[in-house]
């Protein structure tokens, strides 16, 4: 394992960078807008994605690097976020197709960025499709707009909401709530087994 950090137009940011043995791909993932890169489904994925031959980077927000709790407004995460794998892509995973993720506020950053960073696809862990109690305030469209395969990995009883399953977008519904802690294992497997399958044509 290796950390870098990489200068973005708000601050520096982290990348934790887990290398797959021959990877074929790249797997970049953000964390949850309170949370760090340590949290279980994080780590999990990060397991299950080398053990598939995907390389990962592990990507800490300018603003949690500073040691701020309260995120930054979107803007400036998806400038960072984007900064952030153009310096991965050119570097440390230059020529192998990118995967862009995360957990909550990270997946929603993932979606947003997605095409300008050219992504050749996206995994969603726990993806808020409302603030809690307050589905009128959806945020489905940054889910519903991206173009590339997406797989969204959701707890039960999210009160984040269900997002549905449409023609590019696969839902896996698992046991627990937003954290996705109740099965990490599942969490795991189930990303690391899409992978494996939607990066199949790229080989």
């Amino acid at each position: 394992m290796t950390t870098l950090e990489i200068d973005t137009p708000h601050g520096p940011a982290r990348a934790e960078l887990h290398c797959a043995p021959e990877a074929r791909a790249a797997l970049l993932l953000g964390h949850g807008a309170g949370g760090g890169i340590s949290a279980p489904d994080l780590v999990a994925v990060t397991r299950a994605a080398t053990a598939a031959g995907v390389d990962v980077a592990l990507i800490e927000q300018p603003y949690r690097v500073a040691g701020r709790r309260a995120p930054a407004p979107a803007k400036q995460l998806d400038a960072a976020w984007l900064a952030v794998a153009k310096h991965l892509g050119s570097s440390w995973c230059e020529d192998l197709p990118l995967v862009f993720g995360g957990r909550s506020s990270g997946a929603r950053v993932a979606c947003r960025t997605a095409a300008e960073g050219q992504a050749v696809a996206v995994l969603c862990l726990a993806f808020p499709v409302h603030p809690p109690g307050k589905p009128e305030k959806s945020r489905m469209a940054e889910l519903s707009e991206v173009e590339a395969p997406v797989l969204v990995v959701q707890g039960e009883r999210d009160p984040f909401g269900m997002p549905p399953a449409a023609h590019h977008r696969e839902v896996v519904v698992v046991p627990g709530d937003h954290a996705l802690k109740a099965d990490v294992a599942l969490v795991g497997r189930t990303a690391g087994e899409w992978l494996s399958r939607v990066l199949r044509p790229l080989d």
